[in-house]
């Protein structure tokens, strides 16, 4: 078993459920996890044989890009966009977080993180 961790793709978008969150946008950094069996590219060493996680991160911002209300429902989406890529044998874990998201009080984040 094997695990590729995709850390940090930086996106900024324009998700929540204010109209301002929808003109104004914000800043998001998105964490993909993925562990399943790839002793097939530590003997290969080919990119067909493992994630191209450049791929992963392509997913990412292709997903970001459609606006949705809740960050539940965006990460949900992406992890969905990951499945459909590579359909078999791997567990996913999609971390968002919303940098300093517009409530009262400082707040550095708020994150949300699905498995499948």
């Amino acid at each position: 078993m094997g695990l590729i961790e995709v850390k940090g793709i930086r996106v900024y978008a324009y998700h929540g459920c204010l109209t301002e969150e929808g003109r104004i946008g914000g800043h998001y950094q998105v964490d993909v996890a993925v562990e399943g069996d790839l002793a097939r590219a530590e003997r290969t060493d080919k990119l067909g044989d493992t994630i191209d996680y450049g791929r992963v991160t392509a997913i990412v911002v292709e997903q970001m890009a459609v606006r949705s209300h809740l960050i539940e429902h965006v990460a949900a989406r992406i992890l969905e966009a990951l499945r459909a890529e590579w359909p078999h044998g791997f567990a996913w874990t999609v971390r968002l977080v919303k940098e300093h998201p517009p409530i009262a009080g400082a707040v550095d984040g708020v994150v949300y993180t699905v498995k499948g």
